[in-house]
């Protein structure tokens, strides 16, 4: 009976859900997520390799090392960015794709929380906040 599985149960199935979609959604228009990420901090000003990575850092896998520069070089390739001596920028090409594909990934939040009300959202969202405080996050 669905009532009686744990909020532990419930995170991490709909936090495997949503990542699942997500993944496929971007991916399904030429990048990773990571490269998502990484063209929206480019999109606020261009970054070097160490700031995208600490901008990145809460996304990037706990038990491995991983880096943004694993995933600039297809960026390049692309044309979706630039590399102007260590410095990174969203190229114009880069710009009007991830604009394109903020439309695809609205559309995907908002299949998200369908049958969502806004209230309910928020409040989801406080409760949430308030037990990872209690768990002892202070972000």
């Amino acid at each position: 009976m669905a009532a009686n599985r744990p909020i532990g149960f419930w995170l991490r199935l709909v936090d495997g859900l949503i990542n699942e979609q997500f993944d496929a959604t971007v991916e399904e228009h030429g990048v990773t997520r990571r490269q998502w990420q990484i063209m929206n901090v480019l999109a606020e000003a261009p970054a070097t390799a160490a700031e995208l990575n600490e901008a990145l850092k809460p996304f990037f896998s706990q038990t491995a090392e991983e880096s943004s520069a694993e995933h600039l070089d297809e960026l390049l390739e692309s044309n979706w960015i630039t590399d102007d001596d260590g410095k990174y920028s969203l190229t114009e090409l880069g710009r009007n794709s991830l604009t394109l594909l903020g439309d695809v990934v609205d559309r995907n939040r908002k299949q998200v929380t369908e049958g969502v009300s806004d209230q309910e959202y928020e409040a989801t969202l406080d409760v949430l906040q308030r037990m990872a405080r209690n768990l002892g996050w202070e972000g």
